[in-house]
């Protein structure tokens, strides 16, 4: 035997009786509380707890301790900590383990950590969302290559008329597309190539009214046969395949600043990518055809659709009014639809978020109304220097995009038929004030319009998406 032998009061083996061995291997590790091997101990009755060592085991188990709502959390911790009866009656002073639990439950105040924060489900895809905006712009470059093969101002009606209709047509085809891929791939291939040769044929049908028959007819029919085609390949999410079927367009109008490409390659390369164009949206069509059908899969109504129509046919009224004034202020409005979507992915995150951190109706209103302000400010802010390279007016810039962008907010949470019927009377109003030059004059019914157009959807948009419901 070897060691001291202490039998003096007061001290922390007042009640022990240590004997120590002389060790005959290394030693293992161990919890704190365990007994040393090399000890026999003699552990004479305890009066009470040992408050020093439950204080001190307190604090090494405080961040397992605190989130615990009931004292058997701390006893479950304990029993896998590996604590036996034996050790915590001889250490801590304790009878039981539900005891001393109690004990470290009463010591360690209660905290509850936040859970970490849950995934965006509305995270926009950023790269998607600016192609599309690029795609929206490049078929422009068509009407550059060609200037020069036709008289823009004879033309113009018919491939306005053809434009205005085809965009009506293509925002109803398109929702009631999206409807169906809920259901399936092949549901929405049948639906586009059933909506959209249709919506082809009668906007080409429609152009041929101003333009009297002769070419300028089968001009219009290449842009509705085009634009068709594109919103079958934007509602499969194929736009990489669009950009690449746009390609000859994008090499033609690279090279004009220095090399006159001639007739022939003017007229060539817009036919080229037109074919190019329907080639991939016949095989992405078949694609979608051919993976098997849902069983059970409903119809939706058409009348469902009818809202997105008039609202496309208002929206292409109001761009149409901006276009005769500021030409260049369309080209930047269509480029701002792919920064315009991601921020509507934008705010549904936001407001999830939002409803997650308010307690209160009032409360999730006012952080709404804050959200609403921010996206539609990050949405605006960018084209106001836009409008000044344009030489475009901007306020009429800046009202018409507030009105387009609320009015897509509120058709992205179902809410179609206020936007599509405040963006008709918007159109309307400014439309009748331009064709019949009625008070207060040409120059002002598109701003004004578009301005209590902008302060009616607002006002809609608080008072439907500034409660918790849409969001949940």
């Amino acid at each position: 035997m070897s060691g001291p032998i202490s039998l003096e009061p007061g001290g922390s083996e007042q009640d022990t009786l240590a004997i120590r061995l002389a060790a005959t291997r290394p030693p293992r590790r161990r919890p704190r509380w365990a007994l040393d091997d090399t000890t026999l101990a003699i552990r004479l009755p305890r009066r009470g707890p040992d408050e020093a060592a439950v204080s001190e085991l307190a604090a090494e188990l405080a961040d397992r301790i605190g989130p615990a709502v009931h004292p058997y959390e701390v006893a479950a911790l304990l029993e896998a900590e590996g604590l036996s009866a034996s050790v915590i009656n001889e250490r801590y002073g304790h009878p039981n383990l539900f005891s001393l639990a109690s004990a470290l439950y009463d010591r360690v105040p209660r905290t509850f950590p936040e859970p970490a924060p849950p995934d965006d489900p509305w995270r926009p895809d950023t790269v998607r969302c600016l192609l599309r905006g690029v795609l929206f712009a490049l078929p422009g470059l068509a009407y550059l290559l060609t200037a020069p093969l036709w008289d823009a101002g004879g033309y113009a009606p018919a491939l306005v008329v053809a434009g205005v209709v085809s965009w009506a047509w293509g925002q109803a085809l398109g929702h009631r597309a999206h409807l169906r891929l809920a259901a399936g791939r092949r549901e929405a291939g049948r639906t586009l190539l059933a909506g959209a040769p249709v919506g082809a044929a009668v906007a080409t049908a429609v152009a041929a009214l101003p333009a009297g028959g002769g070419p300028v007819t089968l001009v219009a029919a290449a842009q509705s046969a085009y634009l068709a085609a594109a919103g079958v390949l934007l509602v499969l999410g194929r736009e990489r395949l669009l950009l690449a079927a746009l390609s000859p367009l994008l090499a033609g109008a690279a090279v004009l600043p220095w090399w006159e490409p001639g007739p022939a390659l003017r007229a060539g390369l817009p036919l080229l990518a037109l074919l190019a164009t329907l080639t991939v949206t016949g095989l992405v069509v078949r694609g979608a055809l051919a993976v098997p059908a849902v069983a059970g899969a409903t119809r939706p109504r058409l009348l469902w659709s009818l809202p997105y129509g008039l609202f496309g046919l208002a929206a292409a009224v109001l761009v149409l009014l901006e276009g005769r004034e500021e030409p260049y202020a369309v080209i930047v409005l269509t480029l701002s639809m792919g920064p315009a979507e991601w921020l509507l992915y934008r705010y549904r995150g936001l407001s999830v978020a939002a409803l997650r951190a308010t307690a209160t109706p009032l409360s999730f209103l006012l952080r709404s109304a804050g959200i609403l302000g921010l996206c539609l400010l990050g949405y605006l802010a960018p084209l106001l220097p836009a409008a000044w390279l344009t030489g475009a007016d901007p306020v009429a810039l800046l009202l018409l995009a507030a009105v387009l962008w609320i009015a897509l907010l509120l058709q992205a949470f179902g809410a179609a038929w206020p936007s599509a019927l405040i963006c008709l009377a918007a159109a309307a109003g400014a439309g009748a004030v331009v064709l019949f030059r009625l008070p207060p004059g040409t120059g002002l019914a598109l701003p004004l319009g578009c301005g209590a157009a902008a302060l009616c959807l607002a006002a809609c948009a608080l008072w439907l998406l500034g409660r918790p419901a849409p969001h949940a």
